[in-house]
């Protein structure tokens, strides 16, 4: 059923909007599959942000050139296009298709377009099997969790020995102002003593009768 002039330019809106927007653009064929098919492709590939369309390529064309995008996007393809846009990890929708693919031997990549750069199919392929972003993630942290354990643990060691050692000097520190405070206790105590004693041996004498002038 051919499209009407309206619907044409409501594909082409809609296309435009859906190319700008996308991380990567994968272009596929599964000519063959049923209906159950497809709507199991699209729903994998709605669960990890992607979508699946089919477009003419004429329409293919002039919204590529609205978005900017070269317009050697699908040039080798015959009939309609099935494009399939990853809106958040620009690898998950060329994976997916990839993996259905293994299963489903109608389904193919034959090119795409990422980082502004239309791809060949062997570099779409090369795409699909690249391991995406959360098993990038994965195993980067698995690479750098051992070493940063390692690296805590050889922090805390010398920390907490210094911190043992902080709180030992604190202790001497203590005592050794005790022990100060008791000597200047016992100093101020000695000199105490030593004056009342010299001031008892002087009263005698201060104190003895004055002679009597007639004897």
């Amino acid at each position: 059923m051919a499209l009407s002039r309206d619907q044409k330019a409501a594909q082409v809106q809609e296309l435009t909007e859906k190319m700008s927007r996308a991380n990567s653009v994968m272009l596929a064929q599964y000519i063959g599959l049923n209906v159950a098919e497809i709507s199991e492709l699209r729903n994998q590939l709605k669960t990890a942000g992607a979508e699946l369309k089919v477009a003419k390529k004429t329409l293919l064309t002039i919204a590529a050139a609205n978005a900017g995008i070269p317009e050697t996007l699908g040039e080798n393809m015959d009939g309609p296009v099935s494009l399939i846009f990853s809106f958040d990890d620009p690898l998950s929708g060329a994976q997916i298709a990839f993996k259905f693919g293994k299963s489903h031997a109608q389904v193919t990549l034959i090119g795409g377009l990422f980082d502004g750069k239309v791809l060949t199919q062997e570099e779409a392929l090369e795409l699909a099997q690249m391991p995406g972003r959360e098993a990038l993630l994965a195993t980067f942290m698995s690479m750098v969790r051992s070493p940063l354990f390692q690296f805590a643990s050889m922090c805390n060691a010398p920390l907490s020995g210094f911190a043992r050692a902080l709180n030992q000097l604190a202790e001497k520190g203590g005592a050794i102002q005790e022990t100060a405070e008791e000597k200047s206790t016992e100093d101020t105590s000695t000199n105490q003593t030593e004056t009342t004693e010299e001031a008892g041996e002087k009263t005698p004498e201060s104190e003895s009768p004055l002679p009597n002038p007639e004897s």
